[in-house]
């Protein structure tokens, strides 16, 4: 019965032309009017080449059997990958690194000793319907990098175990000394429910998936309907060190132990690891701990979950259990494939896209569901190359290794290739999980915000008479996914859809944050099982997209943003994006800043803005003349200053909390990890309620604000009058 689910290649193909006979009148950024009609050609090309049955096939492939980094069956899977790009074509470049990581679980045992003996179910459950479920392959529940301990204490709930939970705890007299922490996932990054719990003298952390999060209070439970049900655990890394990769060499990259340049690696012990135990839970073991709670102070607002007990700060002295966790730590070697398309004419300018491949279980969802969609996209645009129709600019495909112990692959290439991908790269584009329903959600830098419109204003959402953005569109603010969400509100614009900003938790940290590649991710969200060993293919099939028309969609979204920047003559980034994001972050940093010192003003800086908006308006319009005009004369020079706009917020001092984070513009909340931080080096001032720094930093903002004016107004000049008249190579 599946296979009737899925349309040919050839009816998917007519639906879409059908659909987007609409758009073609569409001006293309970037591109001159000749340009353009070429360009749109290929495009139409490019959109007959998607197949639900290859999507479903490569899906298939990836998803088959649990591939945990560093093990033999993740190994597979990086063959597959690679045999796969190299039979369309590609150029395919394995780079290992050896990097440490935890060696699996290790042993955990969660069990409660007073006032009964009971031992707490740390593994999922089988389901008949599932036949994924019974892999010997799958691990218990188990948190990365968690320390090794054996403890028996108290317990005091943390609810979501965030910073602000654990500074109310200690003002309401709450101490979590010397005691096992309990808190619910959701808030913030795991790791900093461990390290906030440490600060505190905490001794242990379990942490569980709240029913009123994602349980039966939100519908249907597994194997029913896509909600967590009472044994579905959500693993996770816990690395919280104040750089992203590998922990060992931090700003380096983690060559192979036995490569003459192979990095001095710190000790274990230098590194801030989490010392103290930390395990998951399922909420159908989290229950037995809650329902014995005896202490006498409920909750405050808001901390009350889904269970049906009355929620308790303290669980008594009569309440004691025992949490033993004991992982070890060793290097692995970890494997980065690339697969490159050069370009025909600009082989040193660089279109990237990515996703991980390593998955805590089968990974169905996250991440292969990208994975498959990208390896489809390598075989579109491996047809067109072969029929003479090659990209301009160089396209690489980087499947990375390692991200989920702690975004540690992408993180080590883009070290090892830091200085060329400062001068070649034009975009990084992450399609984490990117396949993962039928709602699609987009967050970006701000150069990259008008592609994403334009290319999903291409593209027919499958059975419907609407485009993607027109779907995408309708949903409502609250429900609109931006694929990352967090603490710095997006910047919007009246008319379109929400696009979020770009935090932590995946592979665009170190292209973006670390180097200053402009950035998007993209994708379709639905339900899920988030990390647990039920993202499984079964679990695809029934709930995630039952259709398989959503990997060919996404295809199509992705290979047209590909395309576009490929192609384009001059590189289609949103110039009049800058300042009008830079604004609204200015003006959120000094409404957190006032919280605190209320006559501080941001002024200066938007003063600078104001500039910044004058010049980048003259660049569109010169933009826009010179495409119209039909010029070609200095494209390598201006597109490579037009790369260099992202890299004026680069700052070689980096941030406080982190100076590996060198981005002024963008990173992830320090105190949550997947959150965003716009502009972080002002938030991390106002979350430490000081004004000491705000000298020094309104001084390397207003530097890198005038350096991005600058550098549009050569660009500006640089379109000003032909010098001469040529293909531009």
């Amino acid at each position: 019965m599946r296979s009737l689910k899925l349309l040919t290649t050839s009816s998917y193909t007519l639906t879409l032309l059908l659909g987007v006979t609409t758009v073609l009148a569409q001006n293309l950024s970037g591109f001159t009017p000749t340009r353009q009609t070429t360009q749109l050609k290929l495009e139409s090309e490019f959109k007959t080449k998607q197949s639900s049955a290859a999507f479903k096939n490569h899906l298939e492939k990836l998803s088959s059997v649990p591939h945990i980094t560093g093990t033999k069956e993740n190994e597979q899977v990086r063959d597959y990958i690679a045999e796969t790009m190299r039979k369309a074509g590609w150029q395919v470049d394995i780079y290992p690194h050896d990097v440490l990581l935890p060696k699996g679980p290790g042993e955990i045992a969660v069990e409660l000793v007073e006032p009964i003996r009971q031992p707490l179910n740390i593994r999922e459950y089988l389901f008949k319907e599932d036949k994924y479920s019974t892999d010997p392959r799958l691990t218990p529940g188990y948190n990365a990098w968690s320390g090794s301990g054996d403890v028996t204490a108290e317990v005091v709930y943390a609810n979501y175990g965030r910073k602000e939970d654990f500074e109310q705890l200690k003002a309401m007299g709450i101490s979590v000394a010397g005691k096992i922490v309990l808190a619910r996932y959701g808030g913030n990054f795991r790791g900093y429910k461990a390290q906030w719990a440490q600060a505190s003298g905490a001794i242990g952390v379990i942490i569980f998936t709240d029913p009123a999060d994602s349980g039966y209070m939100r519908g249907l439970t597994f194997p029913e309907g896509p909600y967590y049900s009472e044994s579905v655990i959500q693993r996770g890394s816990l690395l919280t060190t104040p750089y992203t990769g590998d922990p060992l060499t931090p700003g380096e990259p983690a060559l192979p132990m036995d490569a003459k340049n192979t990095p001095k690696r710190l000790d274990q012990k230098d590194v801030a690891f989490h010392k103290i135990p930390v395990t998951p839970l399922p909420y159908g073991s989290a229950t037995e701990i809650l329902k014995r709670m005896t202490g006498l102070r409920p909750v405050p607002a808001g901390w009350q979950g889904g269970l049906p007990y009355t929620y308790r700060l303290e669980g008594g002295s009569d309440l004691k259990v025992r949490l033993m966790v004991k992982q070890e730590k060793t290097i692995q070697r970890i494997y980065q494939v690339v697969g490159t398309l050069t370009g025909a004419e600009f082989p040193d300018e660089w279109i990237i896209a990515g996703c991980h491949y390593d998955a805590w279980s089968y990974g169905a969802t996250d991440p292969n569901s990208g994975t498959a969609m990208l390896l489809s996209m390598t075989e579109s645009l491996g047809k067109l190359a072969k029929a003479g129709q090659r990209p301009r600019r160089t396209i690489k495909v980087c499947h990375w290794d390692a991200e989920e112990p702690g975004v540690i692959g992408s993180a080590e290439w883009s070290e090892q290739f830091r200085d060329e991908l400062t001068q070649k790269a034009v975009a990084y584009m992450n399609y984490d999980a990117a396949v993962s329903g039928r709602r699609f959600g987009a967050s970006a830098s701000p150069s990259m915000k008008k592609l994403i419109i334009e290319a999903t204003q291409s593209v027919q959402y499958p059975d419907s008479n609407q485009t993607v953005y027109q779907h995408w569109l309708g949903h409502t603010a609250a429900g609109n996914p931006t694929r990352v969400t967090g603490s710095s509100a997006p910047a919007t614009q009246a008319g379109e859809p929400t696009i979020g900003n770009l935090g932590g938790g995946s592979d665009h940290i170190a292209p973006y944050m670390h180097i200053g590649i402009p950035a998007l991710s993209a994708g379709t969200e639905g339900p899920t099982l988030y990390h647990s060993q039920y993202d499984d293919l079964y679990f695809y099939d029934k709930f995630a997209d039952p259709t398989y028309k959503m990997g060919p969609m996404m295809e199509q979204v992705v290979g047209t943003m590909t395309l576009r920047l490929a192609n384009a003559d001059l590189v289609p980034y949103d110039l009049a994006r800058y300042p009008a994001d830079l604004e609204v972050h200015l003006k959120a940093a000094e409404k957190a800043i006032q919280t605190y010192a209320p006559t501080y003003s941001i002024a200066p800086l938007l003063t600078a803005v104001a500039d910044l908006k004058k010049n980048a308006d003259a660049c569109e319009t010169a933009r826009q003349t010179y495409l119209k005009s039909g010029r070609t004369d200095k494209l390598v020079e201006l597109n490579k200053e037009l790369r260099m706009l992202e890299r004026s917020f680069i700052d070689p001092k980096g941030n406080a909390f982190g100076s590996w984070y060198r981005s002024l513009y963008a990173s992830s909340d320090p105190y949550s990890g997947y959150a965003s931080w716009m502009l972080p080096g002002l938030l991390y001032e106002a979350s430490l309620k000081s004004t000491a720094n705000l000298p020094d930093l309104e001084a390397r903002y207003k530097k890198a604000i005038q350096t991005l004016s600058d550098k549009l107004l050569v660009i500006s000049q640089g379109m000003g009058s032909p010098a001469s008249v040529g293909s531009g190579k």
